[in-house]
């Protein structure tokens, strides 16, 4: 089974704006920080939410995390598509097709977290993370 959901992407307030929508929401979040996992060596960084997620007793999914240093931001195009599961071969071919007259600007691949994971922009400008668990 495989989940589709919103991603949204913030310049340093991920924490915040998570807190907010749990507080509006309610349910269980989840974070983690750039630190955590060596991503980032930069110390106004290091922190910041690499990934946080939002259950919500009605079901509802939302994720999030602050664009990392080097990165664009823009406001109102901080929006993207999680496509997550556990089956990688699944996925991983969603992620090709997606990215067929699109562009790949983090490769389908083994990440330091333990899962298979990988980053596009598709042919009509929408930005995709996939994620296989476990791989």
């Amino acid at each position: 089974m495989a989940t589709l959901n919103p991603y949204l992407s913030f310049d340093g307030t991920a924490a915040a704006a998570m807190a907010f929508y749990q507080s509006v929401l309610g349910g269980e979040l989840t974070s983690s920080s750039f630190g955590e996992f060596g991503m980032s060596d930069d110390p106004d960084q290091v922190d910041q939410v690499m990934h946080a997620q939002l259950e919500t007793p009605d079901g509802f999914t939302l994720m999030a995390a602050d664009v990392p240093a080097g990165m664009p931001f823009t406001v109102g195009t901080n929006v993207a598509v999680s496509l997550s599961g556990d089956d990688e071969q699944q996925l991983r071919g969603w992620f090709e097709a997606l990215a067929e007259g699109g562009t790949i600007t983090v490769p389908f691949e083994p990440a330091p977290w333990g899962d298979t994971f990988g980053m596009l922009v598709d042919p009509f400008g929408i930005g995709w993370l996939v994620n296989a668990a476990g791989s």
